[in-house]
């Protein structure tokens, strides 16, 4: 297991025309792979998304007939690196969609799936978003083995509830990922923060793709990527425009940061007090 690698996050801004979203997407990808990327990581529905009256519309597909999916499998294979699909809307066989993670390795194959769990359900100042009413939640947490230790996988909104990364970072994850289509108004209240919390909080690299721009329907989506280092430091920053962030990443520092302040080794259960 190789304890230094290149991550890096592409930054797009989705339009519902699935075809120009990958071609956009693979662009900036081999942007990644030119700087030496080794794992490359996309937002939330980086390959279609739009709103209607508070809903969230993705470009979905059946599975095995994903255009996205072939597409980036190939590319894997040609630049020998790994991709973090951040999401994809994925039809079921009831009608509903999924909001799914795809981690395909090197030789091109899907080797771990994620399922969002926590639904955006609010209400904020520019009106309701409910997800729930077109998405399906999930019910599993999933860490996948990398070549450079376990990645623990999230989507979006689970990045607010901290119990599901301290379940991810328990079975094995010294990396998280958070990919998002994070709001303009909660990314800039709360996205630093909360990526930065993370990673502190578990002695782990959050790598967290964003999507930026306005998205057709309505609302807006917040940018800045991040890159943030077990000790809670940005290593990059996406800003708010189209590109690609990378940074190098040392899997000892998470070891490292684990020695000094050994949170994971401290977890107590904690019983209901009465005053």
């Amino acid at each position: 297991m190789s304890s230094r690698f290149v991550a890096a996050c592409v930054q797009n801004n989705a339009t519902p025309d699935v075809t120009h979203n990958i071609e956009t997407s693979l662009r900036l990808a081999q942007q990644a792979v030119e700087a030496g990327a080794d794992l490359i990581c996309t937002p939330e529905y980086f390959s279609g998304l739009r709103t209607e009256d508070g809903l969230f519309h993705p470009a979905a597909f059946e599975e095995s007939a994903h255009p996205v999916l072939p597409a980036f499998a190939a590319a894997a294979r040609d630049w020998n690196v790994w991709f973090l699909l951040g999401s994809l809307g994925v039809l079921n066989p009831d009608g509903r969609i999924s909001n799914r993670s795809y981690v395909i390795n090197s030789d091109g194959e899907v080797v771990a799936r994620y399922n969002k769990v926590h639904m955006f359900d609010v209400v904020l100042d520019s009106g309701p978003l409910t997800e729930s009413a077109t998405i399906a939640p999930g019910d599993r947490s999933v860490v996948v083995p990398t070549p450079w230790g376990g990645l623990g996988l999230s989507i979006c909104y689970d990045l607010r509830f901290a119990p599901l990364y301290r379940q991810l970072a328990h079975s094995g994850a010294s990396m998280l990922a958070a990919p998002a289509a994070f709001t303009r108004v909660t990314g800039e209240a709360h996205w630093h923060v909360l990526n930065r919390a993370r990673a502190i909080e578990h002695a782990c690299y959050m790598i967290s793709p964003c999507q930026y721009g306005e998205v057709e329907g309505g609302g807006a989506c917040f940018g800045h990527s991040l890159i943030v280092d077990p000790w809670g430091k940005v290593l990059a920053d996406g800003g708010d425009s189209e590109g690609v962030v990378v940074a190098d990443v040392d899997m000892a520092a998470v070891t490292e940061a684990r020695q000094k302040i050994p949170v994971l080794d401290h977890d107590r259960p904690i019983a209901p007090g009465t005053p």
